[in-house]
C-alpha cells in the first residue's frame, strides 16, 4: 500500500511539472501584447484608454437593485386571497425592515448624489 506522504509528494510534483509546462507552453512574445494594446494610428495612446468610474453611482444602483428585487417580492401581496395573522405579521416585519434600511442609507448619504 502507498503511503500518505508518498502520495502527497507526487500530487505536488505533478502540479509543479504541470504549472511549469504551462508557462513553458504559453509564452507570449512582444508581438502578442502589441495587438493586445490599443491602437491610435500606428502611435502609443496619449490618454488611458480606461473611462473613469463613478463609485457612487455604482452603489445607488445596487440599492435601486435591492429595493427593486424587495418590491417585486410585495407586489404579489395584493393578490393574495386569504391573509391569515401570521401572513400579516411576517409582510409587516418585512415593510418594517425595508423602511429601516431606506433610512439608514439616507442618513449615511448614500442617496444623495452630491457630495
Amino acid at each position: 500500500m502507498v503511503s500518505i506522504s508518498l502520495l502527497w509528494t507526487s500530487l505536488i510534483l505533478l502540479s509543479t511539472l504541470m504549472l511549469f509546462m504551462s508557462s513553458v507552453i504559453n509564452k507570449k512574445t512582444i508581438m502578442e501584447r502589441e495587438k493586445n494594446s490599443p491602437f491610435e494610428c500606428g502611435f502609443d495612446p496619449q490618454n488611458s484608454t480606461r473611462m473613469p468610474f463613478s463609485l457612487r453611482f455604482f452603489i445607488i444602483t445596487l440599492i435601486f437593485l435591492i429595493f427593486d428585487v424587495e418590491i417585486t417580492i410585495l407586489l404579489p401581496i395584493n393578490y393574495m386571497t386569504s391573509l391569515e395573522e401570521m401572513s400579516v405579521t411576517i409582510i409587516s416585519f418585512f415593510i418594517i425592515i425595508l423602511v429601516m434600511g431606506v433610512l439608514y442609507e439616507w442618513e449615511e448619504g448614500a442617496l444623495s448624489w452630491i457630495n
